[in-house]
């Protein structure tokens, strides 16, 4: 009985010692680099001539990393040939088991991302987490943004709108030159150096501004900047491809990650208008129209909740007690003036420049004009029902 015993317990302690050590888990497996993924990315958002372009020749710059977060500028050049200019994006990246997610400035990624990023400062934040509105099918063209040169100042518009790659759609762009050359933000963001001469601002509601050929233009990495800061002079660099013929700033907008027509936004309190063709077209201020070659002035932004007097050949705006033609006259506005609208209702239908409209506005004064003489950049009320 003992021996049975004994052969029982080294029964079991052979057992014992010759089990398997418990499963440990697999090490996670390192992520590829992150310019690698920065690169697939880039080339898969580039136009059908970019992507023509080796990978090698594209170049990502890691401008901060913090564990597996990286953030910087991702830039593909063009040739050094006419309707050429490069592409690029701010990138944020973050890496787990499954490799790099990675997101485009003006992406709603990009804003998920940058929330939870200890890569991000608090002003990159207060910008990048805005909503994103919808792009220019949502009816709100409105940037609040000034022309990038200095409010006063009456500069060329040597091009209307054409891309920012040339001819091609959408015609994002606009070439100014003159003034001081001083090529200064259109509205507040942080900035970021693209490549020499490449400055861009990013906005607030998924807006973003780009400013090319620059000459003398700081070196930046995320910084906030106020409307109206230098950014650079106007010049002829064409460092990351492109080309230009006499000293201007190649002035691009974007939204939502992509270039936008430029043609419907107000920028400076000018509506710019393409023409039959890229780089014809221009801008109008009211009923006055400046065409390819004319000057343009900076009247500064237009509030959210203002408007500028388009009277639709000239004149003045009859201001009246009420939404409506029955309404008393209570005095005029001259067509170009800026006025700030408190809300709006539907009365008398009227047609205007954009089209024809029953919506009436009440102006800070109490007074009342026809929305349909109004250039406020919104399809609708803008700001509210009275």
């Amino acid at each position: 009985m003992r021996r049975l015993m004994l052969s029982c317990a080294l029964a079991a302690i052979g057992a014992w010692a010759t089990a398997p050590a418990p499963a440990t888990a697999a090490p996670r497996p390192a992520p590829g680099p992150v310019a690698d993924a920065v690169t697939a990315k880039l080339l898969g958002s580039a136009d059908a001539a970019a992507r023509t372009a080796d990978a090698q020749q594209a170049r990502i710059s890691v401008t901060r990393t913090n564990g597996r977060w990286a953030f910087g500028t991702a830039v593909l050049p063009a040739d050094r040939s006419a309707d050429a200019h490069p592409t690029g994006s701010v990138f944020l990246a973050r890496a787990d088991a499954r490799g790099w997610t990675v997101a485009f400035d003006g992406e709603a990624a990009f804003g998920d991302l940058a929330a939870t990023s200890p890569l991000v400062s608090e002003t990159e934040k207060a910008v990048f987490t805005t909503p994103v509105t919808p792009t220019y099918a949502g009816g709100d063209f409105r940037t609040g943004m000034a022309l990038p040169f200095a409010v006063g100042q009456t500069w060329t518009l040597t091009s209307g709108p054409h891309g920012w790659g040339g001819a091609a759609a959408p015609w994002s762009s606009v070439d100014l030159a003159g003034g001081d050359q001083v090529v200064r933000a259109a509205r507040a963001g942080t900035a970021y150096t693209m490549c020499t001469g490449w400055i861009r601002v990013i906005h607030d509601r998924g807006y973003s501004t780009d400013y090319y050929h620059l000459w003398n233009s700081i070196s930046v990495n995320g910084a906030g900047v106020a409307q109206g800061a230098f950014l650079g002079n106007t010049g002829t660099d064409v460092t990351c491809g492109g080309s230009a013929t006499g000293r201007h700033v190649h002035f691009g907008l974007r939204q939502n990650s992509a270039y936008v027509p430029i043609a419907g936004h107000g920028i400076g309190k000018w509506d710019f208008v393409s023409g039959a063709a890229a780089y014809q077209g221009g801008a109008r201020h009211g009923s006055a129209y400046v065409g390819a070659g004319g000057g343009v002035y900076n009247y500064g932004a237009l509030g959210f909740n203002q408007g500028v007097v388009d009277a639709n050949g000239g004149g003045t705006l009859t201001r009246r007690s009420g939404p409506g033609t029955g309404y008393g006259v209570l005095g005029s506005v001259a067509d170009g003036a800026t006025v700030t609208v408190s809300c709006s209702a539907n009365g008398t239908s009227h047609t205007g420049r954009y089209g024809t409209t029953a919506l009436w506005d009440r102006l800070s004064d109490g007074s009342w004009v026809s929305d349909a003489y109004l250039s406020t950049g919104v399809n609708g009320p803008v700001n509210g029902w009275c």
